[in-house]
């Protein structure tokens, strides 16, 4: 077990190594950045959640991993990773399980990038993190910031924060206690 500060960097785009880290505490952002150091983030794991299980193929590391939070994560090298994948064939087929998933998000991301406007990612982003309340409206549970919004859904966070300034205006979205509130329906196109 290792304990990270947050914005602690665990793995760079293009290493090669085998370390497999079980999250046990925290969360970890996994992102991809360009030489200019512009990022796009590709997901957040907390609890339960493994990274690094792409080495398994001995290939460089197809995107970074830092910690969001101070975070404690099991560490577990590629060799041992290894030997229980031959011994317990049920871990196996729940990571073959999971790369499936993992793969089936990278599919729909590069549709999302692909086929719709910045806008259609964002009603995608706060429509897939809101929750129903009782009282009609959705709320998001984490606090996420304009910048965060961006890095998820691949444009800048000035525009991000037009976006939602128009439907903070139209009445579809408010802040409540520095979280986004889904009020009512988005509209499909803005």
């Amino acid at each position: 077990m290792r304990h990270y500060r947050a914005n602690t960097m665990l793995i760079e785009e293009g290493d090669h190594g085998d370390t497999l880290f079980v999250v046990l505490s925290g969360s970890l952002r996994i992102f991809c950045a360009d030489p200019s150091g512009r990022e796009i983030t590709l997901a957040l794991y907390g609890p339960g959640e493994y990274v690094g299980e792409m080495s398994l193929d001995g290939g460089p590391r197809s995107a970074s991993v830092s910690t969001e939070e101070a975070s404690v994560c099991a560490v577990v090298n590629g060799q041992s990773l290894r030997q229980h994948l031959a011994t317990n064939p049920e871990f196996t087929l729940e990571l073959i399980q999971r790369l499936i998933r993992r793969t089936r998000l990278a599919t729909e991301s590069a549709r999302s990038l692909a086929l719709l406007d910045a806008y259609g990612r964002l009603v995608g982003l706060l429509n897939g993190l809101a929750v129903a309340r009782g009282d009609g409206a959705r709320a998001i549970a984490q606090r996420i910031t304009q910048q965060d919004i961006a890095r998820r859904i691949g444009c800048s966070r000035e525009l991000v924060s037009r976006l939602i300034k128009d439907l903070m205006q139209g009445g579809y979205i408010a802040i409540e206690e520095q979280r986004y509130t889904l009020l009512r329906k988005l509209p499909a196109k803005w």
